[in-house]
């Protein structure tokens, strides 16, 4: 089993190159979407916080058997789960690039909002350096899509399905 986290900010491209993996073959699971992700209470605030179903996590990784499975996802209990990847991959982009593609994406209304895009411009600031320090590999997603898939797909160890 080789599971890959393939991981970053808003407008990175992560649901972008999970839909190429897939298309290539790759058994891929884009965790903002379904029931992977729960809001829970944020500590001392009126706000919540979206963080990974620990037990469907962990039940898709004991699941896994054959190939490679790419998991996107950006959630603070993600690095619980570090040591059970082969990998943990950073998608990047400056600021300016993110912006613009969260401006003209059709597929998510995330980041739709001045409050919204101010907190990702917040999370690229402080929550990307973490991102970057726990991640064993990063990927510039001004690249095309499909060589951003083949950097994947190389540190997974396998070539297209």
């Amino acid at each position: 089993m080789t599971a890959i986290l393939v991981t970053g900010m808003s407008g990175t491209g992560k649901s972008t190159v999970l839909a190429e993996l897939e298309r290539r073959g790759h058994r891929v699971v884009d965790t903002d979407y379904g029931d992977w992700i729960e809001d829970v209470p944020h500590a001392g605030e009126a706000r919540t916080e979206p963080l990974w179903r620990e037990d469907r996590i962990d039940a898709l990784l004991d699941g896994h058997a054959d190939g490679a499975l790419f998991i996107a996802g950006c959630v603070a209990n993600q690095r619980r789960f570090y040591p059970r990847f082969k990998a943990v991959v950073l998608l990047s982009a400056p600021e300016e690039v993110l912006l613009t593609r969260i401006a003209s994406r059709r597929t998510n209304d995330y980041g739709k909002t001045d409050a919204e895009r101010a907190l990702i411009l917040d999370d690229l600031h402080t929550v990307e350096p973490l991102l970057r320090a726990g991640a064993s590999a990063e990927i510039d997603t001004r690249r095309p899509v499909g060589e951003v898939a083949d950097v994947l797909e190389s540190i997974a160890g396998v070539s297209r399905a």
